[in-house]
This record gives C-alpha cells, structure tokens and sequence, in this order.
C-alpha cells in the first residue's frame, strides 16, 4: 500500500522520534511520517545510529535535516539516502534560538537565494525527494512577496514539495511555543501559493485539529499535515486512511494495538531503554473517552519507575479497555 503526502505528521523535535513513529504507524498505513529535525553536522559528525535509525515498520519515512552549508546538506542527505530514508526535507521553518544561533531553520526565509542553492546541492546528492518545509515569512517580512520568493527559487532548484507552515516566525520577541500559536494564521495565503504553482505540490500545515479541516484544506491545496494535534490526540490517526484516502479496511483493534505497543515496549527495554521512552507518546490516546484520565496518571506517574515494563501499559489499559473496545 502506498504512502501519500496528502496526509503526514509534521516533524517535532523531542516528539516525533523512533518509538513516536512506530507508534503512529500502527494507526495509520498512509501517512507520511517525519523525523524529529537533525543538524547535517550531526548526521555527518554524530552517532549515526542514534540519530538516525529507526525500524523498517516505520516506512514511508522522510529525514529532516537543518544547516546551511549546501556541501553539509548535500553529505548529510547521502547519508539519509544510505539508511534507506524515502525523501529528505529542509527545514527552513524552525525559529528556535538553537537553529537562529546557527543561521538556519527559519532564519533562512531571508536568504532564498541560499535555500535554493541548498535544495540543489541536495538534489545533485541524491536521487529521492528532496522537500522544503517553511513559514510564510519572518519577523517584518511581507508574506505576499516572501513566500512567492522562496517558492519560485526552490522549485526551480528542483524542491519536489513544499510544506507551509501557515503562520509567520518571530525570531526576535517570541519563544518557539509562542511562535506556535501567537502569529496569526493565515490559510488563504497558502491557497494564493497554490494557485500560482498549479503543477507542483503545496501542502499546508499550522493548527489544523480535526480529519474535517483536513478535508477542507484538501480542496484548496495538495497535502495536509498535522502537528501537536496528531501528537496529543493520536487517536484521530485511527480514521486517517478511511477519511483521507478512502480505504476499507477493517477497524483497528484496540487491544491488538497495545499488545503491539507492549511488546515493542518490552523489546526496547531488553535492549537497553526504559518504558517511558515508548508510553510518553501513548499519553493522548484516549483523549476524551471515559477512563482516559487514568491512563494518563497511570503512564504519567509508574511509567517512570526504573523497573517498569509493559505492565504499566496493561494496566492502564484496563481502565478503558471496555470503553475504547465500543468506540473502535
């Protein structure tokens, strides 16, 4: 079954790592999932493993990289390319003081001139997909000219998507969290850029919360994707492929689902790990159901123990178990 960038899970750092991953790729087949962002001088300099493994249930799994050193990119989407990653993204949306003291993320909705020679230093690279993911402009830039910009010098530098974030960054005055919810959104002008690149794929991002919003902004634009709304609320995955792709399937079994998740959880902590590793990103499963403050308490609070095992997840379970098995 093939995996589409009509729907994907944003890239989130400290959240969408490889057990945030396997996890939602047991809700849904189709989406595209996104590494956490990873520094080129990481994946070219770092423990590669680490950074940049993950389990082939993940597929179909694109690597998100930040930096702007063309040579770097160009090295560290190779090195994507060789762990068996299916598109290779820039980020050039963050506006973290991290990336802002390295010059890039969204610090680079300045220089598209740079953008552009980066995306073809990664295309000349590679021979995948090579995407951007960016805001609609920073700081007192006019969106009307800034995003147009930078969109017609990657897609002409050979970008095979670009992601927007609908929202403009402040690099100076706002915190990363506030520049998630402070700066207004602003869907139309993602849809002026898509009318104006009627052959090239413009996806949307950027407080989108429901499969429904999803499905209007299909109408407007090529792909959507969801960030803290797939995270907290992971649940909303389970409908994904029916609702945004039109698959029938047979519905997901919940309690298949976490002897799924029991028995990753138990193998990552044979190897080495602990249970809270895995059931931090379980948290939001049962948002809204009966039972599902306790299993948050539950995994919020044992979860940590040194010794826990998958117990912790089994007993959680059971204080929504009959509840979840009616909603599937």
């Amino acid at each position: 079954m093939s995996v589409s960038r009509r729907f994907a899970v944003a890239p989130m750092m400290d959240w969408t790592d490889r057990h945030c991953r396997f996890f939602h790729r047991q809700m849904t087949r189709r989406a595209l999932l996104y590494t956490e962002m990873v520094v080129a001088d990481a994946a070219i300099h770092g423990h590669r493993e680490r950074l940049l493994g993950f389990s082939a249930v993940e597929h179909a799994l694109a690597l998100q990289l930040g930096g702007s050193d063309p040579v770097k990119l160009g090295e560290a989407a190779r090195i994507g390319v060789d762990f068996g990653y299916r598109e290779i993204n820039l980020n050039v949306g963050c506006p973290s003081d991290r990336v802002q003291s390295g010059t890039f993320g969204a610090c680079l909705m300045k220089t598209p001139e740079l953008v552009a020679t980066c995306v073809a230093a990664m295309k000349s690279a590679v021979d995948i997909s090579v995407t951007v993911k960016c805001r609609i402009g920073v700081d007192d830039q006019d969106p009307e000219v800034a995003l147009d910009t930078l969109a017609h010098g990657v897609i002409d530098a050979g970008a095979d998507a670009l992601w927007v974030h609908a929202r403009k960054a402040w690099l100076q005055g706002l915190s990363p969290k506030e520049n998630r919810d402070i700066p207004p959104l602003d869907y139309n002008r993602v849809y002026r850029l898509k009318a104006g690149f009627q052959n090239h794929f413009i996806g949307i991002n950027g407080g989108i919360e429901t499969l429904d919003e999803a499905l209007g902004h299909l109408d407007r634009v090529d792909g959507v994707m969801l960030g803290r709304a797939a995270y907290h609320n992971p649940g909303l995955l389970i409908d994904a492929d029916q609702r945004l792709f039109g698959d029938v399937r047979e519905p997901i079994d919940i309690a298949t689902l976490i002897d799924t998740m029991c028995d990753y959880a138990d193998r990552h902590i044979a190897s080495g790990g602990r249970l809270s590793h895995v059931t931090r990103h379980m948290i939001g499963l049962f948002q809204g159901m009966p039972g599902a403050r306790r299993w948050r308490q539950i995994l919020s609070t044992e979860a940590t123990r040194a010794d826990a095992d998958s117990g912790v997840i089994r007993k959680a379970f059971a204080e929504v178990g009959e509840n979840a098995a009616e909603a599937a």
